[in-house]
């Protein structure tokens, strides 16, 4: 039986299971033309997904002894459409499309063994789209990993800090104020995360910080030891999900708005100060009375940046209704890095001694050379452009559409290139389409093509 939003590959894997066959033998009903996305050790991704087409659909509903509309339920991406193996000749064919788990339909994270055992009979690890404010399996009293990342666990173990499943508990209040409130709670969430993920980066210079490292050590089973550096990855979104959660409540307060508005100045306008009441405040609500000059001072960080949207619409001075003047819009450069990008990061210092040069670290020599060449070749190509200055006015044009057509194309292939390093690299997709100036889904087919070329 499927799991409520169990990724399909996950679903065809614990199939395979039952059955005593090996996941590629199982694999074999379907044509696929490309490959899973592998960790750097080998071995597939965890959050490795599977899109199917309408034949495709027909033969898992079968090996499940369940009907497509069970399955539709249960899989998000049981519905997803992938126009390569829909259309054309071969849609008859049961076909198969290999995809990012939060390409197709957001984050993915490992389900709780003892919840599948429960559901399914057999205790086998399993795939679930779980947004991150649900990651506490309250019954077991377990945190749920990123299913995305290159390191061995599948939860942490919250039984001695049981102050992170009451947040998650208290959650669901907060993501009611939030409907009421015009605001949609994703949104809100991942402003706050990315507000307490920003104190969790400079929590080590802070000398009072108390919470926190009590909190990393129980979840590291009673002490991080030499690890440290990987358990504060590894935690970081269970250790602050309580202070999330309070800092999300505390936005969406309409007195803490208010705190915001006298803060500015209201009708006669001042620079907010590090000693301003709505820091105090807050300060308080994540219970370190201490905390609030030391938040004040994170200029262009996503806190500063949500009051500023807030006094502008109080104010009138925005200009026209827009993403600007939306508090709860997060800029991709705000955005938290994800554990596994961190772990990327953190496994690429260690092997140059702490170096800087994180990219180039985590990219291959030779895959440096081969973009830099592009690159170069494409600055030829331009060089060339300015020399064409004789002939035809036909001709000219020709010769310059010519020689620009060329320099676009070998910048395409070094964007997609360097696309493809840094989503490598660990670096979310999101952001890297953002860079990029395309779209997610798109910037994934483009690389998934070119894997394909491959």
């Amino acid at each position: 039986m499927p799991l409520a939003g169990e990724l399909t590959a996950s679903l065809i894997s614990r199939a395979a299971d039952r059955y005593g066959l090996p996941v590629s033998g199982v694999l074999r009903l379907w044509t696929c033309r490309n490959s899973p996305a592998r960790l750097d050790g080998g071995g597939v991704r965890a959050d490795a997904e599977v899109v199917l087409n309408e034949a495709g659909r027909a033969v898992l509903a079968e090996l499940c002894g369940v009907s497509p509309r069970v399955l539709a339920r249960a899989l998000p991406a049981f519905t997803v459409d992938e126009s390569k193996i829909s259309g054309g000749r071969e849609a008859a064919l049961a076909q198969v499309r290999w995809r990012s788990a939060g390409a197709v339909a957001g984050e993915a994270a490992f389900a709780c063994r003892s919840c599948t055992a429960r559901r399914t009979g057999q205790a086998q690890r399993a795939v679930r789209y779980v947004p991150r404010w649900q990651r506490v399996c309250v019954r077991h009293g377990r945190w749920l990993l990123d299913a995305d990342a290159a390191q061995p666990l599948e939860h942490l173990d919250l039984s001695a800090v049981p102050e992170v499943a009451a947040a998650q508990r208290r959650w669901s209040g907060v993501a009611r104020r939030a409907v009421r409130s015009a605001a949609q709670p994703g949104q809100v969430f991942a402003l706050a995360h990315a507000v307490v993920a920003r104190w969790w980066e400079e929590a080590l210079h802070w000398e009072r910080e108390e919470i926190w490292p009590r909190r990393l050590h129980l979840v590291a089973g009673g002490d991080a030891g030499t690890d440290f550096q990987r358990w504060r990855v590894v935690g970081r979104d269970a250790v602050i999900f309580p202070e999330v959660v309070a800092v999300a409540d505390a936005l969406l307060d309409p007195a803490m708005a208010e705190l915001v508005w006298g803060d500015s100045g209201a009708g006669r306008p001042r620079p907010l100060s590090v000693d301003g009441a709505f820091f105090r405040r807050l300060g308080e609500r994540v219970d370190r009375d201490w905390l609030g000059p030391l938040a004040a001072v994170d200029h262009g960080g996503p806190l500063l940046a949500w009051m500023g949207a807030l006094i502008r619409r109080r104010r009138g001075a925005g200009g026209p209704p827009g993403c600007r003047d939306d508090p709860w819009r997060l800029k991709r450069e705000l955005q938290p890095a994800t554990m596994a990008g961190l772990l990327r990061v953190l496994a690429a210092e260690e092997r140059v001694g702490g170096s800087g040069s994180r990219w180039r670290a985590a990219v291959s020599a030779e895959h440096r050379f081969q973009l830099e060449q592009l690159i170069d070749q494409a600055r030829e190509q331009l060089v060339e452009v300015r020399g064409v200055h004789s002939g035809t006015t036909a001709e000219v044009a020709r010769t310059l559409l010519q020689h620009l057509s060329h320099s676009a194309a070998l910048i395409d292939q070094a964007l997609v290139g360097t696309a493809a390093a840094a989503i490598a690299a660990g670096v979310a997709l999101e952001d890297v389409a953002a860079w990029s100036r395309l779209p997610a889904q798109e910037l994934a087919e483009i690389i998934i093509a070119g894997q394909d070329e491959d």
